[in-house]
């Protein structure tokens, strides 16, 4: 066990800490640089048109716009699982219990982020995983992997669990309650 951040020891520190983060910041650099948005927007919902000949339309303003948005969410994603989870480690050391009740909050927004993008997805192509471009598999693949381990997180496999899953008033090396 990690005595700094107990909350995301091994694999779930590795993932969290710098796989997703690197993962989530990726699109918003191919967004706005290179390929860039025209590309970004054309690869969003796989299609038989989506092909590496076909020449991508220019995009209006406002399109422009919604895409490099997009891309601004993805940053901020990114970021907030970079520099927050790091946050949490770097200023509570010696408070698993806190950890993870900070840690939990968040994985559980990004695993209801999670479910609602594959519920976004067209339904002509939420079982159609041959249609789909590597751009899906980024958003649906990737995404579906990234839900099973912070479930497994929350159900505490490969980590000792400090507040979630010990009952009320039963968190570990909790003193006090304030909820």
């Amino acid at each position: 066990m990690d005595p700094v951040f107990p909350a995301l020891p091994g694999w779930y520190r590795t993932l969290f800490l710098y796989i997703e983060p690197v993962s989530t910041i990726s699109p918003a650099v191919l967004a706005w640089l290179f390929p860039g948005p025209a590309w970004f927007h054309d690869q969003l919902i796989p299609s038989a048109a989506n092909t590496l000949t076909t020449p991508i339309p220019p995009l209006d303003a406002r399109t422009t716009m919604a895409i490099t948005q997009l891309a601004n969410c993805y940053l901020l994603l990114g970021l907030i699982s970079s520099l927050v989870f790091r946050a949490v480690r770097d200023a509570l050391p010696g408070d698993p219990v806190a950890q993870e009740r900070i840690m939990g909050a968040s994985l559980a927004a990004l695993a209801i982020a999670d479910v609602i993008s594959f519920i976004n997805l067209p339904s002509e192509l939420k079982f159609a995983f041959a249609a789909w471009n590597p751009m899906t598999h980024g958003n649906i693949t990737f995404v579906i992997g990234l839900l099973a381990v912070r479930l497994a997180w929350f159900a505490g496999i490969g980590r000792t669990r400090y507040y979630y899953g010990q009952g009320k008033g039963k968190a570990k090396g909790e003193s006090h309650k304030d909820d």
